[in-house]
């Protein structure tokens, strides 16, 4: 994208992001902070006032270790609760193999810090522990489930 002024550039990125919203090119998650410095040829800091910018317009909002999200859509619970749902809704028992961490990102496509950070509240939880072969095995199932 070409460079007239940092102003200029942040406001044509969010009236760029706002246009596929709008026409459902992105209809729940936005891409990475990475992949949008990418795809616009900017940095970081660019990518953060476009999207702020749209946040304050009500058109996006941003989920801690998940990322940003079109204002309305999608599951916004902690990752650890999304994750803990996979016990269940998976019908898995327990000595099951719990999903591996780069599974687990491309499911619910957020980072690997995120996932270990949810991995290690689910382990002081005691539903799933290290396993042989560094594979991780469920070890409890969650009693406190709502209806799904």
């Amino acid at each position: 994208m070409p460079q007239a002024s940092p102003r200029g550039t942040y406001l044509q990125i969010s009236e760029t992001l706002r246009q596929k919203i709008e026409k459902g090119q992105i209809s729940e998650a936005l891409p990475s902070e990475a992949e949008l410095m990418g795809a616009f040829g900017v940095g970081r800091s660019t990518i953060g006032r476009a999207l702020k910018a749209l946040k304050s317009d009500g058109v996006i909002e941003s989920v801690q270790g998940a990322g940003w999200f079109v204002a309305g859509t999608g599951d916004r619970r902690p990752l650890v609760d999304r994750m803990t749902d996979l016990l269940g809704a998976e019908g898995v028992g327990v000595g099951d193999t719990f999903p591996s961490e780069s599974e687990l990102c491309a499911h619910f496509g957020v980072s690997r810090t995120a996932v270990r950070s949810a991995i290690a509240q689910m382990e002081g939880r005691g539903l799933i522990e290290m396993g042989p072969n560094r594979r991780r095995k469920v070890r409890a199932l969650p009693t406190e489930k709502g209806a799904s």
